[in-house]
């Protein structure tokens, strides 16, 4: 009797086995023809509001040293953030097109202002939903002031400085003109560096894109029509385009990285700082490429 058993378990292996290898087999086939295994298309997310680049920058590398990846979809979903990461991104883009000649498409989701834009006027095309929120062009600083709180409950800041500088934006006491003169200049001198990156990605003269550099956001429709993106069209519309743009035969194959954040990861205070930002897109002070209207979608 136990040999019977043992042959009809052995035979149902074996049968699985074919059958895996035959659907193995047939994925390896797209309407008839074989696809190439090499021919990838990466997907990076950019989420949330942007407080650090070293996640995007790092997977940016990893893509532009594999040769397998022919282009990146990158998928925008950020009111954009601080000023310095979203520099680094932008130019961590530009270093790959240079290096490998892989092409970089952009793909807009809900939002994709300020810092977020910034980020994608580094690709080679960009692609808008007509009703993503786009554009908000500009700089902000944000301070707080509790003088009058602090008066009404009897506490005064004392503070003690190596310059008269050192304590711009102390929420104990109220920002003098000079100060907020000197804090206009850093602010003009970033916007200036936006209006130029965004000038040079989209082949646009400063001139023009001054008028849109206003802070003000447009939909996807309207950023079409002002030349600050090239297309509409959805997410699996950008991927279309960067196999198109990769020179990809067949339906590519799409890889990505997908961040699941567990209990472990935030009992042992790994990546906290990223669970609050993306769930309640904190913000932190100092220079930022933002849209403090949507920092909290």
């Amino acid at each position: 009797m136990k040999r019977p058993i043992a042959l009809i378990v052995f035979g149902g292996i074996l049968v699985l086995v074919v059958l895996i290898a035959i659907a193995t087999g047939a994925s390896l086939f797209f309407n008839g023809s074989p696809v190439v295994a090499s021919d990838k298309v990466a997907v990076i997310k950019v989420e949330g509001v942007i407080m650090d680049s070293e996640d995007i920058v790092r997977q940016l590398k990893k893509y532009s040293e594999n040769e397998s990846v022919k282009a990146i979809v990158i998928r925008i979903n950020s009111p954009g953030g601080a000023v310095a990461p979203s520099q680094e991104i932008y130019t961590e883009i530009g270093k790959l097109r240079r290096k490998t000649g892989q092409k970089v498409v952009v793909s807009m989701g809900s939002v994709a202002a300020s810092g977020g834009y910034y980020i994608a006027v580094a690709s080679d095309s960009i692609m808008a939903n007509p009703g993503t929120l786009t554009g908000s062009i500009g700089v902000i600083m944000e301070f707080a002031t509790f003088q009058d709180l602090m008066a009404k409950i009897g506490i005064k800041g004392e503070v003690v400085k190596s310059g008269e500088r050192k304590d711009i934006g102390n929420a104990m006491r109220a920002m003098t003109d000079d100060e907020r003169a000197y804090l206009q200049g850093v602010i003009n001198d970033v916007y200036d560096q936006f209006v130029d990156a965004v000038a040079k990605g989209r082949g646009m003269k400063k001139e023009d894109v001054l008028p849109l550099a206003d802070g003000g956001i447009f939909t996807g429709r309207q950023a079409k029509e002002n030349g600050l993106v090239d297309e509409l069209g959805d997410y699996e519309d950008a991927i279309a385009l960067a196999a198109k743009l990769g020179n990809i035969e067949g339906e590519p194959k799409v890889i990505t990285e997908d961040k699941k954040y567990t209990l472990l990861d935030i009992l042992k205070g790994e990546d906290v700082g990223e669970v609050f930002r993306k769930t309640f897109g904190a913000k932190s002070p100092g220079l930022m490429y933002l849209y403090p209207a949507a920092s909290t979608l």
